[in-house]
């Protein structure tokens, strides 16, 4: 017996429009590449969408061609999110911090028929153009009294493009929700990239669940969120906050290109910023900065954070110091919302003690998807809480495979991410390594997550990393190697005293180096590939 309800899909447009009809005013503030704020609203964002999905088409733009943006955190990006895939076609956001020869085999791979850039993106985009073999035209992200000098040919200007059209009469189309909404492709820090693409029905699944009143901690009945991703929009659609904003109507805020800590802060402030989300990169750069300042946030609330793991010192400093909450749900491009940020109900009796043991795990069980470790035999393991194994993870919002590829997957159907983690009976999952990162010595495990959360504890420390290097007994053992606060002069032995005490003797590291600064990956995390290939014959002064 089948049941009696309307049959509607599920897609990306019906967001915006939704933030139109029922939370019109609310602003959507963006700062633009030349530095200036952009203010608009909802029922602004819906109407500039809607004519540029209709220039798209006059374009020649088809259901399912893939539309490639080489863009930062601006308005018309925002547009772009509804737009394109609104229209049918599918948005591909390409990371800029890519090395050429990367972006090259993207954007051909993903076979893009446009590419939209800004001022900041073109020189990239002029350097390998040679190189598209799709690409048949491009747009600037800009007005027409900005648009830059390019010796890129059959260029276009987006405001151009959308001043002939109207919203006017114009109804977003209907279509299958399993059709394909965008496509970003991971960091390739293991070999060339993968194509991820969600569909409209994953976007708007994922969108529901992080949006529901027990995802992110502290919201009121009443109270306007203010939300700005640091999380770039090419770094899994800047975690679904461009959706999650008009889903629940929340003031939007875009950062441009500016990611230095003066430039967030003033957004931060002037916006009354209430949720962010980002990688620990930014905060430790910004927690250093505040510091030196003497500042402090007026309205910030929570920062959502995912990837790598945060030291619980920084963790603890937000909180007591800054009044922040900092929560961390487990996800990766391949499977955005995969588990709750939030503590889970009960737990208000819990000591400040416990509370911040639970803030140190990456979330906790969700709705929708099912979680699984298993051994190097895919044998399944225990959810103990002590026991590590290979994370596994299935859902309606998860990718079951890559862009014409035929991996990704187990032969149960399980998605391989690549992370090592425990799992408790509760449902708390705790990382402790990327299987690639993790250090085999004697035959156990060491944990350099846990190492480098020991040594950012330091007061002197910046950036931790830790890496595997050769040891003629024990196969592998930790290098350590760190990036000092500025002005600091920790040494080698200092940190390694102040480290003793947190951790398992055996496993010290062999050995302290010191760099300027770390290798980063266009997503904003340590670039340890690069690390590990660096000191790879490393041999440590006996």
């Amino acid at each position: 017996m089948k049941g009696l309800m309307m049959d509607a899909p599920l897609l990306i447009s019906g967001l915006l429009q939704f933030a139109a009809d029922y939370h019109g005013d609310t602003e959507v503030v963006a700062r633009e590449i030349e530095g200036d704020i952009h203010r608009y609203t909802y029922r602004d964002a819906n109407a500039r969408a809607k004519r540029m999905a209709q220039a798209l088409r006059k374009l020649g733009m088809k259901e399912g061609d893939r539309i490639g943006t080489l863009a930062w955190n601006t308005f018309r990006h925002f547009e772009m999110f509804y737009a394109a895939p609104g229209a049918g076609m599918v948005l591909h956001t390409v990371n800029p911090r890519l090395f050429p020869d990367q972006l090259v085999y993207i954007i051909n791979h993903a076979e893009d028929r446009l590419l939209f850039i800004d001022a900041l993106t073109a020189p990239i985009v002029e350097a390998i153009a040679p190189r598209l073999t799709t690409v048949e035209g491009y747009v600037m992200l800009c007005a027409r009294d900005r648009m830059p000098a390019t010796k890129l040919a059959n260029v276009r200007c987006y405001e151009d493009l959308i001043a002939p059209e109207t919203d006017a009469g114009f109804a977003w189309p209907s279509f299958d929700e399993r059709s394909a909404s965008t496509i970003c492709y991971t960091s390739g820090t293991t070999g060339d990239p993968k194509g991820v693409v969600y569909t409209h029905r994953a976007a708007v699944l994922q969108t529901m669940v992080a949006s529901s009143f027990d995802f992110l901690p502290g919201h009121m009945e009443g109270v306007r969120e203010v939300m700005l991703p640091m999380a770039p929009m090419f770094h899994g659609n800047a975690w679904n906050m461009p959706f999650s904003g008009p889903y629940t109507g929340s003031k939007l805020v875009f950062p441009g290109r500016n990611y230095e800590p003066d430039k967030l802060y003033e957004l931060f402030e002037s916006e009354k910023v209430t949720i962010t989300a980002g990688v620990p990169s930014f905060w430790l750069i910004l927690l250093d900065w505040l510091g030196r300042e003497g500042k402090k946030f007026s309205t910030l609330r929570t920062s959502l954070s995912s990837g790598s793991a945060p030291p619980r010192a920084m963790v603890e400093k937000l909180k007591h110091e800054y009044g922040v909450d900092y929560v961390q749900a487990w996800g990766m491009t391949e499977a955005l919302a995969c588990s709750m940020p939030s503590l889970r109900p009960g737990s208000t009796e819990l000591s400040e003690k416990e509370k911040f043991d639970r803030r140190m795990v990456s979330g906790r069980a969700c709705f929708g998807t099912a979680l699984r470790i298993v051994d190097d035999e895919e044998k399944e393991l225990p959810h103990d809480g002590r026991t590590a194994g290979h994370l596994r993870v299935k859902g309606p919002w998860v990718a079951a495979g890559y862009f014409k590829r035929d991996d990704g997957l187990d032969a149960q159907g399980w998605l391989i991410t690549g992370d090592m983690a425990t799992i408790d009976p509760m449902g708390h999952i705790s990382l402790t390594d990327r299987s690639k990162d993790v250090i085999k010595s004697g035959g156990e495990w060491i944990s350099s997550i846990q190492l480098e959360d020991a040594a950012l504890a330091h007061p002197d420390v910046l950036q931790a990393a830790v890496v595997a290097i050769p040891h003629e007994k024990w196969q592998e053992r930790p290098l350590l190697l760190i990036v000092r606060k500025k002005g600091a002069s920790v040494d080698a032995k200092t940190l390694l005293d102040f480290m003793r005490p947190k951790i398992a003797s055996w496993w010290m590291p062999d050995a302290v180096e010191f760099l300027d600064e770390f290798p980063m990956t266009g997503t904003g995390k340590v670039q340890k590939n690069a690390l590990r290939a660096r000191y790879k014959d490393f041999k440590v002064e006996s």
